[in-house]
Order: C-alpha cells, then sequence, then structure tokens
C-alpha cells in the first residue's frame, strides 16, 4: 500500500455506508469501497447490504477469483449457478460461494416478497484463482450461537461454522444489549458494520448503514440500550494488490 493510500483511507471512527444502485436496480448500501472509505480492505475486496425488491434481482453472470459469503436478514433468495445448484436461502442462513477458475450464478428474491441480506466478497490468494469453482451453504440452526449476558453472538463463518473459506476469517452477527467486547487478532483487518438499531463503538455514536474499517483489528467496546446489531467481520491479510474488474478479482 503507497504512502497516499494509507493516508487516504486513515480514519479514526465510524464512517457512514454509501448507496448504490447495481445496473440490474438492486439496491445496496455498501461498506466500502466507498467516496468515504475509497479501496478495498485486504483481504476483503467489498462488502454490502443489499435490497432486492419483487421486480428486481441478479440474471446469471459471472465471477472469478474470490470467494463469496451472502448472509440473509429478511425474506428468503433463490440461488442458481453453473455448478447445478439451485438453493433457497432464508432468514438467517449462509451461503459460500468459490469463484475460483469461473462461475456464473444467478440471485432473485423466492417468493413474491422482497429479500434483503449481506454480501462479502474475499480475496482469493495468488496461488489460488485456479482452483475449482465450489459452493456450500448453512441453514440458521448450524450456524452456532452464544450468549453472553444480555449479548447474542452468531458465527457465520470461523469456530464453529460448518462454512469456511480458503482464506483464514471469522465473521460474527452481533446483537448487543449492555455492552460486549471484541478483541481483535494480531495481524487480521477487520470491519464493523451497522445492521439495526443504535449504540456505540469505543464511544463513537454507531448506527444502521455505519462501517468502522481496520486495516489493522484492535479490543473493541460496543454498547448499547436500543438493541444495536452489527456483524464484526475479520481476517488474514494477503498482502497482495487486490485487482477488482467488475465482477472478477484478477
Amino acid at each position: 500500500m503507497s504512502r497516499d493510500e494509507a493516508t487516504r483511507d486513515a480514519v479514526d471512527g465510524p464512517v457512514p455506508g454509501q448507496p448504490v444502485q447495481h445496473g440490474t436496480g438492486v439496491n445496496s448500501n455498501r461498506a466500502f469501497p466507498t467516496d468515504a472509505y475509497r479501496s478495498n480492505l485486504d483481504p476483503f475486496v467489498l462488502f454490502e447490504r443489499f435490497y432486492i425488491d419483487p421486480d428486481t434481482g441478479f440474471p446469471m453472470h459471472p465471477h472469478r477469483g474470490f470467494e463469496i459469503v451472502s448472509y440473509m436478514l429478511d425474506g428468503g433468495m433463490e440461488h442458481a449457478d453453473s455448478l447445478g445448484v439451485a438453493h433457497t436461502a432464508s432468514v438467517g442462513d449462509a451461503m459460500r460461494i468459490t469463484a475460483g477458475s469461473g462461475i456464473r450464478h444467478s440471485e432473485f428474491p423466492a417468493g413474491e416478497g422482497g429479500c434483503s441480506g449481506l454480501q462479502l466478497w474475499v480475496n482469493l490468494p495468488r496461488t489460488k484463482k485456479e482452483i475449482d469453482a465450489d459452493y456450500a451453504d448453512a441453514d440458521a440452526e448450524e450456524l452456532p450461537t452464544v450468549e453472553e449476558g444480555g449479548t447474542s453472538v452468531t458465527t457465520v463463518v470461523g469456530e464453529g461454522s460448518p462454512l469456511g473459506l480458503q482464506t483464514p476469517m471469522e465473521y460474527l452477527d452481533v446483537r448487543v444489549e449492555g455492552s460486549w467486547t471484541w478483541d481483535g487478532r494480531d495481524g487480521w483487518a477487520g470491519f464493523v458494520y451497522g445492521v439495526s438499531g443504535e449504540g456505540t463503538v469505543d464511544g463513537d455514536g454507531f448506527g444502521q448503514g455505519d462501517v468502522l474499517p481496520m486495516r489493522e483489528t484492535r479490543p473493541l467496546e460496543l454498547r448499547s440500550d436500543e438493541d444495536l446489531r452489527v456483524v464484526v467481520v475479520s481476517g488474514q491479510p494477503h498482502g497482495e494488490e487486490i485487482r477488482q474488474r467488475g465482477p472478477f478479482v484478477l
């Protein structure tokens, strides 16, 4: 990373996500890259909350060179891909796609209603860009949840989850009531993203659509009297340039 990039992406606290409309008409709130945080966050390519209305969706399209984690918040989403998989994900379910050397897939709302969820793109290291495409999913009941005081923590990716990626990482869905401390991990990068509610992260106000990016994770204290819900995502950087070209990460 150049000195200009380091200066450009230095943030002291949370920044707002940015509204994005995809060419298919799907609306998203993007955590990064955005005008407020203009680069990727090695090993993460992008992260956003998507809102797919009943008359919109993503027709069959290609990807390669990275992995995708989709986590459903509302409604259901129908997934189909070139591996022959057809799966409907409901609230609390998660899917992992390894695009590798290439995959095609589509995403549409299930039934007559729309759907909303979170989507994370994770870079593949250079040595694994051409691995075979793969797919896995997990129902909400398969994702471990623990109660810590008034806080619940669901592991979407990480210890106890059936979903694994080529990059060492952790993806937590956290509902904070009172206070909760996240320790982070030395040498990893990560971010916190606000799903709903309001509270604070290390004393800074934090709510829906806010993001705190960290090129190096650190201990964080989250507090809320209003059921703040966030996802906390961290992973081991590859130390390689992320070269995104539309749906491909080269």
